[in-house]
């Protein structure tokens, strides 16, 4: 019989927190790599080459690779055998190891939960409560995983109850294309299949946290129906051409993970949830003798990569810029933007069209005319740092707020990530705007193009208080132009074109 004492319970899954919040799982870099050397799509291949470089910067700098550093998702098997040396509950212990971690003064990491999801929605400040699932196994152990899951990623899982006869491939494909790029593509698809609603969701979500494993699988072929139907849904999925940030390009998803588990005989549930470009978590056991220790990857496991602004790459200064300037950039043109920007996300908008719809005047600072908000909550500075990790956040929920805010304020453009609604897309064509994106999952290399920050409105709000960001040669990529083109339309257009001219060669 082992003991398992609080501090050292508590202790590793707070050092288990830190440690994913700045190191990829070394598997998941492979993965990306060998997507970034067969790349052919430029606007897919630089967004990879960002990712790959802010991974690396996090490991180097311990910072957190996404500015969302996650719902915090633990997963223990206690073994029967064990001894707790505490007076807290299981649940108590883990939130205490959150909270630690997440107030960590050398590297603070984002506070995202809110009570009162249906109401107020307050930020308890700390990341606090995690989402925990506790197995009571043989043993004498303590199996754990902690994970940190992004709220872009997890607002794009699916479920539905097939019947029996229906086809999971099919199910899944229609399922990929409309849950956008808000997920930060590529990365991994979890498939949970069979038992009930909630376990075949709890399968999904398991079957994520598993290791890369597909260029295994593709070299030495399926030994089962499971792996034939993960290599099957791989193939077809990069066949639609998403791409990485769905700009469009060969590698859509870097493996499909697949756990079933037996159902009733006239349901067929089938839960689909991804895993991001911020793919985070770690795994470990607690046997008593202490808290775990966590060794740090070696930096040669990260690719060296460097990227260079193309020949193409247009430097864009804002502050006061003529509308006119925008009349003539293309979906997937590059920029490197200078200047002054806004920020704002959900909070943010609600609060600005309820001054709007009451007819009071903005907050002082708050004067969008001629000027570009971005879509972004970040992690809180340390050191030398203006901000921390600012890496944009999905644009599509911004939507409902879109064409109120350019009918009102004057408001020129916008930057976020992932694709914009058919009403938006109308909106911004109507208002001879744009919207151009930053790559989701390079938090802390797009925070080093922030030269000045300050909070001029709703600092109540916490992360979601309204900045001041100075920028300089900030990389976007135009996603929807004046004339309401679409980069995240025409791009996975183009590709699963091109992906389907090019042969398949069968083993």
């Amino acid at each position: 019989m082992s003991t398992i004492r609080q501090d050292d319970f508590i202790t590793s899954i707070c050092d288990a927190l830190q440690y994913i919040s700045y190191y990829h799982p070394t598997d998941f870099i492979r993965a990306l790599h060998a997507a970034y050397l067969r790349e052919e799509s430029p606007a897919a291949r630089d967004a990879m080459a960002q990712i790959l470089i802010n991974s690396r910067m996090c490991a180097e700098g311990h910072r957190p690779i996404c500015q969302d550093t996650g719902i915090v998702n633990v997963f223990l098997k206690v073994g029967m055998d064990v001894r707790w040396e505490t007076d807290s509950s299981i649940d108590d212990m883990v939130n205490a190891a959150v909270r630690r971690a997440y107030l960590d003064p050398d590297n603070p990491l984002r506070g995202s939960i809110v009570t009162d999801p249906a109401g107020e929605r307050k930020n308890t400040g700390d990341n606090t409560p995690a989402v925990i699932h506790k197995d009571i196994v043989p043993g004498d152990q303590v199996e754990v995983i902690v994970a940190a899951k992004g709220g872009g990623s997890e607002n794009k899982s699916r479920f539905a109850v097939l019947n029996p006869s229906d086809d999971i491939v099919e199910w899944v494909l229609a399922q990929v294309p409309g849950m956008g790029a808000g997920w930060c593509p590529p990365g991994i698809l979890g498939i949970g299949i069979g038992g009930t609603a909630e376990k075949a969701m709890l399968l999904a979500k398991e079957a994520i946290l598993e290791p890369l494993d597909m260029h295994e699988l593709q070299a030495r072929w399926p030994e089962n129906k499971l792996e034939q139907l993960r290599l099957e849904i791989f193939e077809k999925v990069n066949a639609l051409g998403i791409g990485a940030q769905g700009l469009g390009g060969l590698t859509t998803v870097l493996d499909i993970k697949i756990r079933d588990y037996p159902t009733h005989a006239a349901s067929k549930p089938v839960a689909l949830i991804p895993n991001c470009a911020a793919t985070r978590h770690v795994h470990f056991t607690l046997d008593g003798s202490g808290p775990v220790d966590l060794a740090p990857p070696r930096l040669d496991d990260w690719p060296q990569i460097t990227r260079e602004a193309s020949a193409g790459t247009r430097r864009v200064q804002l502050d006061n810029i003529d509308p006119a300037v925008e009349l003539d950039w293309e979906p997937g043109d590059t920029l490197l933007i200078s200047g002054k920007i806004l920020t704002g996300r959900d909070a943010a908008h609600k609060r600005i069209l309820e001054y709007l719809e009451r007819g009071e005047p903005l907050p002082n600072g708050l004067d969008f005319r001629g000027r570009f908000i971005y879509y972004v909550g970040p992690v809180d500075p340390v050191g030398d740092e203006v901000v921390g990790p600012a890496g944009p956040t999905t644009a599509t929920r911004m939507d409902k707020f879109t064409d109120e805010l350019l009918e009102r304020t004057g408001l020129l453009g916008m930057i976020g990530k992932a694709e914009r609604g058919p009403e938006a897309v109308e909106s911004i064509a109507r208002h001879k705007a744009v919207y151009l994106i930053a790559t989701g999952g390079a938090a802390y290399l797009v925070s080093r193009a922030i030269r000045a920050a300050r909070v001029v409105a709703f600092a109540e709000l916490g992360m979601e208080a309204v900045y001041e960001f100075e920028v300089e040669d900030m990389p976007v990529t135009v996603a929807v132009d004046t004339r309401g083109r679409s980069i995240h339309e025409l791009g996975p257009r183009e590709w699963k074109d091109r992906i389907g001219g090019i042969p398949v060669v069968s083993k």
